[in-house]
């Protein structure tokens, strides 16, 4: 089993940067894929970032790309999700998300995941 914690939430302004952190219990990190995912007010939960096992390949919403970067430190068992220029419709709980085996549409879909932290809420202000 594995829990996550988020953190790194906060209130920016439009243009600013956050960088968000999950940190995971337990020596089987590594051999989870990770996902970022994002819900705003009265909007469902959609996905933001993903990244592999090894943090090889990382995968981006198209409304985040160019913007955002995913990254994992293994030895520390975190994941990073390096938000720059950052636009009021950023807003949402950001929930970082573990999963086995998630290939092709599988690491889309938040239903596929195994494990997920409680969230952290970032506000991006106009």
């Amino acid at each position: 089993q594995v829990q996550l914690v988020e953190s790194g939430g906060g209130l920016v302004q439009a243009g600013g940067s956050l960088r968000l952190s999950c940190a995971a219990s337990g020596r089987t990190f590594r051999t989870y894929d990770m996902g970022w995912f994002r819900q705003a007010p009265g909007k469902e939960r959609e996905f933001v970032a993903a990244i592999s096992r090894s943090g090889g390949s990382t995968y981006y919403a198209d409304s985040v790309k160019g913007r955002f970067t995913i990254s994992r430190d293994n030895a520390k068992n975190t994941v990073y999700l390096q938000m720059n220029s950052l636009k009021p419709e950023d807003t949402a709980v950001y929930y970082c998300a573990a999963g086995s085996a998630m290939y092709g549409s599988r690491r889309y879909s938040d239903d596929k995941y195994d494990y997920w932290g409680q969230g952290t809420q970032v506000t991006v202000s106009s």
